[in-house]
């Protein structure tokens, strides 16, 4: 087994633990585990082949992006932008259901959770954009756009050592944001982002069935996989996520975030589980400070 240690992806921050999780669904030859360091590291493992080649090799064209069911367009169905009425998200649905990309749609939207306007809810991580960054797909393919995807570059992002770019990204990255004291841009490194939404493909949402439209008291029962209340008193939910030291693919990785006891530290050797995390929420500066992101605790 040929194996990259990635020094860029460490298992602390969770657009790189999304990343690496990524990297495995885009490319299903590649198998991931995480180091032991304090602060473990993503390995990428693939048998008798260069990872890093391979991941390359399985970089979306434009027109794979422009074409999932997420998009603004699709097929014949009507338009999904930013808010979603229950009706287009049922056609959208109906239609992407044996489309190999039909996660795109579950991983971001969820009819079982309605507002009292008649729209679909968005997952947590499909946070939403201020003025022209629009929507998730939109920012995906935008981000896209900054990037060659060379053997030379995947590896430089693997490794960290890559320059990043001015962009908002996919808009919940905590490490695109400036500190508080200045105005300074956003900046993202474009194949973080990227590997970053594949890894979505692991983290549906959904709701319980509730409709606003009928029931405008009650509050949002969606929820995306992973997130989860920390305590009982706590009313924001923290997305949690593990480091495993055996070299797992996308469905064993599925398979594991079914099995792993968060809660039960005790539990975690069981399933080769080395090191748990749990997300932080950006701090708002005020009313109209529309800035989404997220950081990190260890349990």
């Amino acid at each position: 087994m040929t194996e990259t240690i990635c020094p860029g992806l460490p298992a602390d921050w969770v657009n790189a633990w999304l990343a690496a999780v990524g990297a495995t669904r885009l490319e299903p030859k590649l198998r991931l585990r995480w180091t032991l360091d304090g602060v473990p590291r993503a390995v990428l493992c693939a048998d008798d082949a260069d990872p890093v080649r391979l991941l390359a090799d399985a970089w979306p064209t434009r027109r794979t992006l422009q074409e999932l069911p997420v998009a603004e367009t699709w097929g014949n169905t009507s338009p999904v932008r930013r808010k979603v009425s229950v009706e287009d998200f049922a056609m959208r649905a109906r239609a992407a259901r044996s489309d190999s990309f039909s996660w795109t749609l579950s991983s971001t939207l969820t009819d079982l959770d309605v507002s009292a306007s008649g729209e679909v809810s968005h997952a947590p991580f499909d946070p939403a954009g201020p003025g022209t960054i629009k929507w998730l797909h939109h920012r995906l393919v935008k981000v896209h756009g900054h990037v060659d995807p060379t053997v030379t570059r995947m590896a430089d992002s693997l490794r960290g050592t890559s320059s990043r770019v001015k962009d908002n990204g996919l808009g919940f990255d905590i490490t695109r944001l400036a500190s508080q004291a200045d105005k300074t841009a956003k900046w993202v490194d474009p194949v973080i982002e990227v590997l970053a939404f594949f890894g979505l493909a692991l983290l549906p949402v959904r709701g319980a069935g509730t409709d606003g439209r009928i029931n405008k008291s009650a509050g949002s029962s969606s929820r995306q996989r992973g997130w989860r209340r920390l305590s009982a008193g706590r009313s924001m939910r923290s997305f949690v996520w593990p480091a495993w030291t055996e070299p797992l693919d996308f469905d064993g990785i599925d398979a594991l975030l079914d099995i792993w006891e968060w809660r039960d530290r005790s539990r975690w050797s069981r399933v080769a589980v080395h090191g748990g995390w749990h997300s932080v929420r950006y701090q708002k500066r005020g009313a109209g400070d529309t800035t989404r992101g997220y950081g990190s605790e260890r349990f």
